[in-house]
């Protein structure tokens, strides 16, 4: 078997994000959150990502959600049989993240023969599919269920904790007897997150418990837990020996062992709590202590792919798969975490160790792990983005099809994992026998910079300061450098950067002036941009450029979505829609982004900047409340745009956080954010403002493209953080 799977080459697999976890009363479906439930077409998208296999579900709560030997098997049916007919090989599960149909939960004897039952039926339905996983992530589905209460039936009792697992391995066992009977050659692929735990002396213990408990799911399965096992007398205490009898008299090793790590999964506990904020406190009933991931504190940062994959082969010598690789985090990073994951595998595989894949996880996106699925949380895409009801391709949908392109320059890079902004608290040093096998956060080896213009303005130093956190290379340019009204200086730029990209931040920015100055708001808004981006054009360099919600005059009495014409009411919004007008008809389409009402705690000449000074100083702050915007935090808009700029994204974006509201309304949620009083807000008219250039009434905008932001809440509670930090 290992032999075998070493003459094969390297698969690549795939899955879409699948959890159906239960809340009380309440389950909340993943592949209804992501929208993929209702879309067989996003299977189609499939087709040129060159997938070996697929994890893909058919969920026992979906399938049977009412009675046992009622099945439901349309949605499954259409699914497997369009992979199928793709010529991609499912790797069907039954239970992800799951307590099963309401008549039963992960603590109840119905459990195990009940997944057993609908899972011979599910093999009965698909009798040529071979590869199964049963039940998802049995050890950290019993953690979060039943021993920290997240999830149902929200216990917080080891004995349940203990039963919930077993009760999950005998599903798995029963499951696979009844899955074989049909189809002989059908394989366990039994999936676990894998992390190690690291901790300070005071805490060795606890950390020593976690780290054998670790591999409780995989010791279960392969019969490893026999009395001089330590997991034996931890559960004994339970009354739970004749479980672990059974279980190890009749073992189900998995074919593959499955390793799901996140940058999450390795954790570090430290006993001097007062260093950690609220959320990192717990326990173990003996010991406070703080519960943070690993690679927030510790120097160097631990050994990731590399190292699991090295443990896992030392414990079992079973042929492994990397079955979830995904990192919540912006687009390069994203690339980085999975072409870290790859190049482990393939290394490992020149040391004899048989991993037979790796899987881009959550390809269509997931929904609310930021709340741990306890509530609405923010969406996040993978291979694909389907953040406006149509999944949009990616750079990771790219680099798994082989489509990637120049831009793969800023793969190159280490990613945030392995810089110094990873850490968040007191700094921890690794042992030296641990430290040898970390990984090198070395310099970025990237030689083709992008080129961001308008050095001296809000938006070109924010750009800059993105890259900066990304370890993105960039060169930030001034006019001097640069200059967008000179077509010779332009091209001289381009060759000697040859950049990888180009984001125009500069332009003319003062709307009252323009109206007095017509021609050089034009020139710099309008003309020079589009030099720029002609000249871009010309060479095949994907460019960006910024425009404003003032290219509509605000009659419209609903959101302007990127379909609306624009309708500008003063000089500015022209010159903004004169750019927009040319740039869109460049033979391979820059992107522009449509954004508003910029606010930021970096730079000090904008509007929130001036309510949260007046109000400091105890002095009271007018704003219309006539006239509506949808403000933007600018250091979310400059990591969508670098996201979208990477997945070669074109066209026109509109790009805000998402909230349309008066400006006397904004700067009361910023007085209150920011500790002050909103009644020294006073909203006056919009002829009270004393505007020289005719301000649009209403510009509220939306997107039909994607929400690419988070809320507006969000920018408003981090620009109060970061005023109210500095201020100290």
């Amino acid at each position: 078997m290992l032999s075998e799977v070493l003459s094969q080459s390297l698969q690549l697999w795939g899955g879409a994000e699948c959890t159906v976890n239960r809340l009380g009363n309440e389950y909340r479906d993943q592949l209804k959150l992501t929208g993929h439930h209702d879309r067989e077409q996003d299977l189609d998208l499939l087709a040129e990502s060159g997938l070996d296999a697929m994890r893909y579900p058919v969920l026992w709560e979906r399938t049977a959600p009412d009675a046992p030997d009622k099945f439901d098997w349309e949605w499954g049916d259409r699914r497997l049989g369009k992979l199928r007919q793709l010529g991609i090989r499912p790797i069907v599960g039954l239970i992800h993240h799951g307590s099963g149909p309401a008549y039963t939960s992960l603590v109840e004897d119905s459990f195990a023969p009940g997944l057993a039952k609908f899972a011979a039926a599910a093999a009965r339905r698909y009798p040529w599919v071979n590869d199964w996983t049963p039940v998802n992530e049995p050890l950290t589905t019993a953690r979060f269920s039943a021993l920290y209460g997240h999830w149902y039936p929200h216990a917080r009792d080891e004995r349940l904790f203990w039963s919930a697992l077993l009760n999950q391995i005998d599903a798995i066992r029963l499951s696979m007897r009844a899955i074989q009977a049909v189809n002989p050659e059908a394989r366990l692929i039994q999936t676990e997150d894998l992390g190690r735990t690291y901790a300070t002396a005071a805490l060795a213990g606890q950390a020593g418990f976690e780290n054998m408990r670790r591999w409780a799911t995989w010791d279960l399965l392969c019969g490893k837990v026999l009395p001089e096992h330590p997991l034996w007398d931890e559960m004994a205490r339970f009354g739970l020996q004749s479980r672990l009898q059974a279980t190890s008299s009749d073992p189900c090793p998995p074919d593959i062992i499955g390793i799901n790590h996140y940058l999450t999964s390795d954790r570090f506990l430290d006993h001097r709590v007062q260093s950690y904020p609220q959320r990192c406190l717990g326990g173990n009933g003996r010991q406070e202590y703080a519960d943070t991931e690993a690679v927030r504190v510790l120097d160097p940062p631990p050994a990731s792919w590399s190292r699991v994959i090295a443990e896992t082969w030392d414990r079992y010598g079973l042929p492994m798969a990397l079955t979830e690789v995904h990192n919540d985090c912006t687009r390069e990073e994203q690339l980085r975490w999975f072409g870290e994951a790859w190049e482990a595998a393939v290394e490992a595989r020149k040391h004899g160790v048989p991993v037979s894949a790796v899987t881009s996880w959550a390809m269509f996106g997931s929904s609310g792990w930021d709340t741990l699925l306890t509530g609405p949380g923010r969406y996040s895409p993978g291979a694909f983005d389907a953040s406006s009801g149509t999944p949009r391709r990616t750079a990771g949908a790219d680099l798994l099809s082989g489509k990637f392109t120049k831009t793969a320059d800023h793969v190159n890079g280490p990613g945030w994992w392995q810089r110094n902004i990873r850490l968040h608290h007191p700094v921890a040093r690794l042992p030296a026998r641990i430290r040898t096998s970390a990984q090198s956060g070395g310099e970025p080896v990237q030689t083709c910079p992008i080129v961001i213009t308008g050095a001296t303005g809000t938006l070109g130093q924010a750009m800059a300061a993105a890259c900066e956190h990304r370890g993105l290379p960039y060169e930030l340019t001034g006019r001097a450098q640069l200059d967008l009204l000179d077509p010779v200086s332009v091209a001289d730029a381009l060759e000697r950067y040859e950049p990888s990209m180009v984001i125009d931040c500069s332009g003319w920015v003062r709307v009252d002036e323009a109206e007095a100055e017509a021609d050089a708001c034009m020139a710099i808004n309008a003309s020079g941009a589009a030099v720029l981006a002609e000249a871009c054009a010309k060479r095949g360099i994907p460019s960006a450029a910024f425009s404003s919600d003032l290219v509509f005059a605000g009659q419209k009495g609903l959101p302007y979505s990127e379909r609306d014409r624009p309708e500008p009411c003063n000089v500015y919004g022209h010159s903004k829609a004169r750019m927009e007008q040319a740039l869109l008809e460049l033979p391979g389409t820059p992107l522009v982004v449509r954004t508003a009402a910029f606010f930021s705690p970096f730079d000090h000449a904008n509007f929130a900047h001036a309510v949260a000074a007046a109000l400091s100083r105890g002095e009271r702050f007018a704003a219309s409340g006539e006239n509506v915007v949808t403000p933007t935090y600018v250091p979310d808009l400059c990591n969508a745009v670098l996201d979208l700029m990477i997945d070669r994204a074109s066209g026109l974006w509109q790009l805000t956080n998402g909230e349309a509201i008066s400006w006397a309304d904004f700067a009361r949620r910023l007085a209150s954010g920011c500790g002050y009083d909103p009644d020294l807000i006073e909203a006056i008219s919009a002829d009270a403002a004393e505007w020289t250039a005719p301000r649009p009434h209403a510009v509220p905008l939306a997107s039909e493209r994607g929400n690419l932001m988070p809320s507006l809440q969000s920018g408003i509670d981090r620009f109060c953080a970061v005023r109210t930090e500095s201020a100290r």
